[in-house]
């Protein structure tokens, strides 16, 4: 990050290892960085982490960067320009229904038993071609990106986990929202992410759910 300010000075950095301030203090330029997503993963020696850069300008990813070191992957984005894995061009997958796709999601790593997605995980499971958890955010929407996975939906990420796979699905092809449709920021409490071909079916699939959850408790 010591490079980002160097070249960047004017610019704002948003990153899990210190605060950049609330979204109206941040300037009109903002780098959102992870050094290591998937710290888990790296922990245990599960070769799945990466390192996730992206730049918004007033709150849109223009560019993205993420690079998985181990298998030397790196994925880069420019808003208009496509999305390209080592230089060459990528693209999301041509599935078209849920029950033919591969899916992926995360879990929180502490307080999992209360994460609400343990439903959604059941119920995209037994209405997909499978669910994958491999613990890096970054590298989930850079596979949606690359069309490894046809579709991606979490809770409670950071902005730094989806600046840059936000960028990568949009300019892959594909489209990412909130888990009710809303157009996704990064920091947002729920995001989905997918080929664009899925989308709505996965949109209708959660809210079924969500439904269904809600009235269990009343």
């Amino acid at each position: 990050m010591a490079k980002l300010r160097n070249h960047f000075p004017q610019h704002g950095i948003v990153a899990e290892e210190g605060s950049g301030g609330s979204p109206a203090e941040r300037p009109r330029y903002c780098w959102h960085v992870d050094p290591l997503d998937g710290t888990t993963n790296f922990a245990h020696g599960y070769p799945c982490f990466a390192v996730s850069i992206g730049l918004l300008e007033a709150g849109e990813p223009v560019v993205a960067v993420v690079y998985n070191p181990v298998n030397r992957e790196l994925f880069t984005a420019m808003h208009g320009e496509g999305a390209y894995l080592n230089q060459k061009r990528i693209h999301v997958s041509p599935v078209a229904s849920l029950s033919k796709s591969l899916v992926a999601t995360g879990f929180p790593t502490h307080k999992v038993r209360n994460s609400v997605n343990i439903q959604y995980y059941w119920e995209f499971t037994v209405r997909s071609h499978g669910v994958r958890r491999d613990g890096s955010a970054a590298l989930d929407l850079a596979s949606v990106a690359a069309g490894r996975f046809d579709g991606f939906w979490e809770f409670g990420l950071k902005s730094w986990d989806t600046a840059a796979g936000l960028l990568l699905v949009g300019e892959a092809g594909g489209s990412v929202t909130t888990l009710d449709g809303r157009p996704y920021h990064p920091g947002d409490p729920d995001v989905l992410a997918s080929n664009g071909r899925i989308h709505s079916e996965m949109q209708t699939v959660a809210a079924d759910l969500a439904e269904r959850m809600a009235q269990t408790k009343v």
